[in-house]
């Protein structure tokens, strides 16, 4: 799986970036090749996907066993690349950290992502639970069956989402952070609780760029306690890769993937791949993401050749072509165009 905090690590706008050379990545789908001596509950030639605490762009990964899970029968292994990281954020912050009821209404940003989409179909569970969703103009009709409210991300959705609802949001998703944080604020009910899952704001241009990194870190709102005592709001963050890898919570993790993948075999919930690389494109998917031309997840297929157009093929845009029935034959005939599933 390609997210969006892989471009973060490519540019260095993380805490303590790793040491180059590396190998990115921190999801994958895949079949068990070996097990550790002890490993229980596992078989070679099981179908499973995984966190991965970097390394998972590769042909072989290797982790430990807590954070590896069995892929449901009817999934293929592109749609449980696109599952565990995005499936796994939306649902913490929705129901563990935000506690989505009934009736309540959720802003989020990026609504054609990976994260925005899953988002999107677990508020679906919930009974009426109104989702207001920012996502570049173009993806507005691919999307538009998802989202209770649609917003171009260039336009002012703090009027658009007040015009609707007066008294604003019970949930604000922001991955985007800078000016977005206080607007966040500004519409969130008493009550009501702002999340903080990542600062795409702070990845522009090809390489890290101090003065927009410093420009996007000082429009961050200024949280004031006392203000938010006195408006009855909470703000939170939330790092689902700290969250595993820093602060060992996968039992924790490995209860919610519990309840997606049942929700997943209730046909509550889908992966949305957005299209298939090859590992030499790289470069070019990352591209993809960084222009927000992609709607759902990007997925980089070991097994898939590179397309010989690649180069003249935009990224700006995204226009759905058909779906790929089976990746695992005939990689030389594929064809770079995204599909949505």
């Amino acid at each position: 799986g390609l997210n969006f905090i892989d471009l973060m690590v490519r540019q260095g706008n993380i805490d303590n970036p790793p040491k180059t050379p590396l190998v990115p990545g921190f999801e994958c789908s895949g079949i068990v090749e070996a097990l550790g001596d002890s490993v229980k509950g596992f078989e070679i030639g099981d179908r499973v996907m995984a966190f991965v605490n970097y390394n998972a762009w590769a042909e072989v990964v290797c982790t430990p066993v807590e954070f590896v899970y069995k892929i449901p029968d009817d999934m293929n292994f592109s749609e449980a690349a696109a599952f565990p990281m995005n499936f796994v954020t939306a649902y913490m912050m929705l129901f563990e950290v935000a506690n989505l009821r009934e009736g309540m209404s959720v802003l989020v940003h990026s609504a054609g992502g990976g994260v925005g989409q899953a988002v999107a179909q677990l508020c679906s569970t919930i009974p009426n639970v109104t989702v207001f969703g920012t996502a570049s103009s173009f993806k507005h009709e691919a999307i538009k069956n998802s989202v209770t409210h649609l917003f171009d991300r260039n336009a002012d959705y703090v009027q658009e989402v007040k015009r609707i609802s007066t008294d604003g949001v019970d949930i604000v998703l922001d991955c985007l952070c800078g000016e977005n944080t206080g607007k966040g604020l500004s519409l969130l009910k008493p009550l009501g609780t702002y999340i903080l899952y990542g600062s795409s704001n702070m990845v522009t241009g090809e390489t890290k760029s101090f003065f927009s990194f410093a420009k996007s870190w000082w429009q961050v709102e200024k949280v004031n306690p006392i203000k938010l005592y006195e408006e009855n709001k909470v703000i939170a963050g939330f790092s689902l890769l700290n969250l595993l890898f820093k602060q060992n919570r996968g039992g924790l993790i490995k209860g919610v993937m519990d309840k997606l993948l049942n929700l997943y075999n209730r046909k509550k919930i889908k992966p949305v791949v957005d299209s298939l690389w090859a590992l030499e494109e790289v470069k070019e998917a990352m591209q993809r993401i960084h222009d927000r031309g992609n709607i759902g997840k990007l997925i980089l297929d070991v097994e898939k050749a590179p397309t010989p157009l690649m180069a003249n093929d935009s990224t700006e845009t995204s226009e759905a072509g058909e779906e790929e029935e089976d990746h695992e034959g005939d990689n030389e005939n594929k064809e770079r165009m995204p599909f949505i599933q």
